[in-house]
């Protein structure tokens, strides 16, 4: 059996019509493109003004945003844009006035100690060096 080929026409009016018709919110053009208070700041604007969110909050919401181009970047994410959509994490809790996100059990005991992470892997390494001769 020969598969069939859709008409690039068909195509493009299935994008045309799922952008007008979705219920997804609408977000400034570029806006991923900017330092991560301007993504926080913009996605707040964004879930505000919007009446289409998903979430059960706005920041629910803008979280989903946020999140979702990243999932959908996958690895070809560059290091740089990771850690960039990681601070404007950090900065869209803190616009909408929620609590920093938890650390883990290693960050916080180097952090309650007065150590940073990179201490702890440089004491495990040289350990582990020791342990190999």
């Amino acid at each position: 059996m020969r598969a069939r080929r859709r008409s690039v026409s068909r195509a493009k009016t299935w994008v045309r019509h799922v952008q007008e018709t979705s219920n997804a919110m609408d977000l400034p053009p570029g806006i991923f493109n900017r330092p991560p208070g301007a993504i926080a700041r913009g996605l707040k604007r964004s879930v505000q003004r919007s009446h289409r969110t998903k979430g059960r909050t706005k920041f629910q919401s803008a979280m989903s945003m946020l999140n979702l181009y990243v999932n959908r970047a996958g690895r070809s994410l560059s290091a740089a844009d990771r850690r960039r959509f990681e601070r404007a994490k950090r900065e869209l809790r803190r616009v909408f006035g929620r609590p920093e996100a938890p650390r883990s059990k290693r960050r916080a005991a180097a952090a309650a100690v007065g150590r940073t992470p990179s201490d702890y892997l440089a004491r495990r390494g040289s350990a582990a060096r020791s342990v190999a001769r």
